[in-house]
């Protein structure tokens, strides 16, 4: 069994949170672990007209993010990695800088201490100087820096097509066997 957090922060993107999690949900041998923060429970209603329970039906397990003594905020209990998404401006800034004030970032600050995998999947447009230094620092720290850049060569005609592609790339990372990636073959264009 895997054990897998999904930190959802409050940025655009909810419809990828979501992908995220009904993929992970659909999975037999991964327990999710979701920790929404109070900016993403605005923003899903906002983006999506639905209540944080439906993010937190998908999750095997949902934590309080203000409760700073939950299970994620300790490294002596075993998980085999995060992801944020979406990843906030501000939840990047406080992974980055080790200055979290929830279990999202302690959480994150756990993956990076112990050397676990931690997925951050920014989403700003346009980034400035402060949002790249930050996601350098976070880089450097351990973290994958991956913006939700979908892959046009699969052929997806659909969002829910590109998401879901971009959820595969996530689950590789992650050590997660699926089926939701077309894989580049090479050859030449047409």
């Amino acid at each position: 069994m895997k054990r897998i957090i999904v930190g959802v922060s409050g940025a655009s993107g909810m419809p990828l949170a979501l992908c995220l999690l009904r993929h992970l949900a659909a999975m037999p041998d991964v327990e999710s672990h979701l920790i929404l923060s109070s900016g993403a429970r605005a923003v899903l209603e906002a983006e999506c007209r639905l209540a944080p329970e439906v993010l937190g039906d998908l999750a095997t397990v949902s934590h309080d993010a203000a409760c700073l003594g939950a299970a994620p905020a300790s490294g002596s209990w075993q998980h085999d990695g995060m992801v944020v998404c979406p990843c906030s401006m501000s939840s990047l800034a406080a992974i980055a800088t080790g200055a979290g004030s929830n279990l999202l970032h302690r959480a994150a600050d756990v993956c990076l201490k112990e050397d676990r995998p931690l997925i951050l999947v920014p989403r700003e447009s346009p980034l400035s100087a402060i949002h790249l230094r930050n996601m350098l620092q976070a880089r450097e720290a351990g973290a994958v820096i991956m913006p939700f850049m979908p892959a046009f060569y699969t052929g997806a005609d659909s969002l829910e097509g590109l998401m879901s592609q971009f959820c595969g790339r996530i689950f590789d990372r992650l050590g997660l066997p699926h089926q939701l990636c077309t894989r580049w073959q090479g050859g030449e264009p047409a």
